[in-house]
């Protein structure tokens, strides 16, 4: 589905990714993990089309993206929810979700909105509530079920665990997993917490200054010196 291939790119001319190569197939959880400063995320604004590739090749489906918009990638069906639990707080559940689907017409939107809803059922009693009034795990549960409005082939996540306690970042994963099994979403999700993403991903990637260093199944990256390779 997602094929990214010699990928090179960064901010303004300081280059981060350095010949970045991985694939994620149809209805497979797939996780980055690495160091802060690995270019983790560098690689999920490439491929959603914040940044330019600078060199390399980004396909979906069997066709190149590069230089595509964000707004037609959604289209395609690749909508990525950012770090920092990224909801707008002024608005209500509602809205953020509105927002999500703002390139369906009504009647589909809301239609799937309500399908969202029944992904996560804490959120439908909240929907005129105003996003910043969430807890720090309902609005991570909001950032991913905006992502998903879309209906997406590739869900991207950019640590969804971040800044969450130890039981709330084993109900989102849990529900990464649902989602996954049930609507055969394919993801892809970047994440500090390697030990927990491992637990649900078919595949990982390990990454360092800018670079795949370690690629395999979680049992292989999970390997005491392939960590210890990746992280010392």
């Amino acid at each position: 589905m997602l094929k990214v291939s010699d990928l090179e790119t960064g901010y303004g001319k300081k280059p981060v990714l350095f010949g970045v190569s991985l694939e994620v197939k149809e209805a497979e959880i797939v996780a980055v993990i690495g160091p802060n400063g690995a270019g983790k995320s560098t690689v999920l604004k490439a491929v959603c089309g914040l940044i330019p590739a600078w060199k390399g090749e980004v396909c979906f489906d069997g066709t190149s993206i590069n230089g595509s918009t964000p707004a037609r990638n959604v289209s395609r069906g690749i909508t990525f929810a950012p770090q920092g639990n990224r909801v707008f707080d002024e608005l209500t559940v509602m809205e953020n979700l509105e927002i999500g689907g703002y390139q369906l017409p009504k009647k589909e939107l809301k239609g799937r909105i309500d399908q969202v809803l029944d992904i996560f059922p804490v959120l439908r009693g909240r929907t005129r509530q105003n996003a910043g009034k969430l807890s720090g795990g309902e609005q991570q549960m909001l950032a991913v079920a905006r992502a998903l409005v879309p209906k997406p082939k590739l869900l991207m996540l950019d640590e969804p665990s971040l800044g969450l306690s130890p039981n709330l970042v084993s109900a989102v994963l849990e529900k990464i997993v649902e989602i996954n099994q049930e609507s055969g979403v394919s993801i892809l999700i970047v994440e500090q917490k390697v030990r927990d993403v491992l637990r649900i991903a078919h595949r990982a990637y390990g990454m360092r200054l800018g670079e795949i260093k370690l690629e395999g199944s979680p049992d292989e990256i999970l390997a005491r010196d392939n960590l210890k390779r990746l992280f010392l």
